[in-house]
């Protein structure tokens, strides 16, 4: 065994192996309600459009929707479509799946910024969602360019959509 060093005991991989007779990874299964708002929104991924909410006190969209306004708790009726276009708010250069295996091409993620017709917000209070985008490199993203670029959804094919997230393929970068 390792010597000890300030905290704890170090072990090498054949050492943790030896001590520990079995390592797998759990095999769990569970079903999720989406509710009222997240299944109304995943009904429109599969038809191709955005849908969010809209608070008239706060004069916000919420996307993903939300029945209850975060900030002022009204119950919010009113719906809207989102544009499948918007702008780059932040972005970074992943390494990692989404399920933590290392990728053999680095993906490009961001926060998108949508554009929805007939309203107004702020820098820091926007409908927006979070995706892969593509069409930028590394590049891009450590020089700063793809900040505030233009951007519009690749949709998969109408009878590939099955109303999630992954329906949008990723977010294209529109160069200008």
């Amino acid at each position: 065994m390792s010597s000890y060093i300030r905290g704890g005991t170090p072990l090498r991989d054949e050492e943790f192996r030896a001590i520990i007779k079995e390592i797998d990874r759990p095999r769990a299964r569970y079903n999720m309600a989406a509710g009222i708002a997240y299944s109304r929104f995943l009904e429109g991924l599969k038809k191709g459009e955005i849908l969010g909410t809209y608070c008239p006190s706060c004069r916000l969209v919420h996307i993903p929707p939300k029945i209850y306004c975060p900030y002022c708790f009204r119950y919010l009726s009113k719906w809207v479509r989102a544009s499948d276009e918007g702008r780059v708010v932040t972005a970074v250069i992943s390494y990692l799946s989404a399920t933590l295996e290392k990728l053999e091409k680095p993906e490009i993620i961001g926060v998108i910024r949508l554009d929805v017709p007939g309203y107004r917000f702020t820098s820091y209070r926007f409908p927006g969602i979070l995706h892969r985008i593509c069409g930028a490199g590394e590049e891009d993203v450590k020089t700063q360019r793809i900040y505030d670029a233009r951007v519009k959804a690749r949709w998969l094919p109408p009878d590939k959509r099955i109303g999630s997230i992954t329906d949008i393929e990723c977010f294209e970068v529109i160069w200008g």
